[in-house]
């Protein structure tokens, strides 16, 4: 089988979950893959080793400005006429299938040229009912008709009796993590109001992430690094907890881990607000509505989370998209959710909310 794989490169969640897909589908000799990443400058991609010899094109991407969608700049910054120019001369000739991660260009070019395409995206569980907050009629158009597909495979912390997928997440908790600094990842906030909201916690150290910083730099308790996946993903398994923005990968890996999470979701995007509201109801998050040193301060005393084991290996979904039998989706999801395990107190929250 040959697939066309579109991902959506303006937030580095995507490509997380690519990563993991891509890990495991070079390990198969059935099945040859092909990446293609929109929305972000090709010389901003970072650890893409993994997708072999990928492409970009420009795509479609959001704008953000102080922790906000700046929708203005947003309309004014897409190239509407080389998105359509991409779709219509995108060649899908000799595949099979595209699987789609909200990417608008391969969505819309299988779209036109009639090659079975399927959503495995956290946006897609938005197809069905599932907690939502702050979701207008442009939010529910956009899910629509952004990057449509021909079945849609939804990605979530848990199912909702819906076609629906648990995150596959690579990291275990490791036996003795350090604890001695807490991770930041706020890529749309401005570094200078992160800087002043941190300033007078000396007493905690800080590894603060952010796609504007190009070297390491200390600035007292409040080390800052550049984006990078190994230093990341070291930063994050000996931290003592997570503030960050919404996304959905980023706390699918700190909840495996067990990392208390203080979220601040990005105003206007009601993709993470949604996440809040699910985190919030299951007792696995706090909230940062603003940037707050009061918040940030209070939430330093919270307890660890319980730890919820996610599926690491996606053999099981691999093998069911070379079978062809995609209108299927119950066994592939039943089977990946016997995979997952949660704590007392998260299964006791999901039973008392009957989701």
């Amino acid at each position: 089988m040959k697939i066309l794989y579109g991902v959506q490169g303006t937030g580095n969640g995507h490509i997380a979950r690519a990563r993991v897909m891509a890990a495991a589908l070079a390990m198969r000799n059935d099945v040859s893959v092909d990446f293609v990443f929109t929305g972000r400058d090709p010389e901003k991609y970072f650890d893409m080793d993994v997708f072999g010899n990928y492409r970009t094109l420009g795509g479609l991407s959001f704008v953000t400005r102080h922790g906000k969608i700046d929708e203005w700049r947003t309309l004014t910054n897409a190239n509407i006429r080389q998105c359509f120019r991409d779709i219509k001369q995108f060649d899908t000739a000799g595949y099979d299938l595209l699987i789609n991660d909200f990417e608008p260009i391969t969505a819309w070019a299988a779209k036109r040229n009639k090659l079975p395409s399927i959503s495995i995206s956290h946006q897609a569980a938005f197809s069905f009912p599932v907690p939502k907050a702050g979701d207008s009629l442009t939010d529910r158009l956009l899910m629509r008709y952004f990057a449509p597909t021909d079945i849609q495979l939804g990605v979530h912390w848990f199912h909702f009796n819906q076609p629906i997928l648990p995150p596959f997440v690579a990291d275990k908790p490791i036996a003795l993590p350090a604890k001695q600094h807490v991770l930041v990842y706020l890529p749309f906030e401005e570094i200078n109001d992160i800087q002043q909201m941190l300033e007078p916690l000396s007493d905690q150290q800080f590894m603060c992430f952010h796609p504007a910083i190009s070297a390491p730099l200390d600035c007292g308790h409040i080390h800052w690094q550049p984006t990078s996946k190994s230093t990341f993903q070291t930063a994050l398994q000996h931290s003592a907890g997570v503030i960050a923005n919404g996304g959905f990968e980023l706390s699918s890996e700190a909840l495996q881990l067990g990392k208390k999470l203080l979220i601040k979701p990005l105003h206007g995007q009601f993709e993470q607000l949604s996440n809040v509201l699910t985190l919030n109801r299951l007792d696995l998050c706090q909230t940062l509505f603003q940037l707050d040193t009061d918040v940030v301060e209070e939430w330093l005393d919270a307890p660890d989370n319980e730890a919820i084991t996610f599926p690491d290996d996606p053999s099981l979904l691999i093998d069911w998209l070379i079978k062809g039998n995609w209108q299927d989706t119950k066994s592939l999801c039943d089977a990946l959710w016997r995979q997952v395990t949660y704590g007392n107190k998260t299964r006791e929250k999901l039973l008392s909310l009957a989701f």
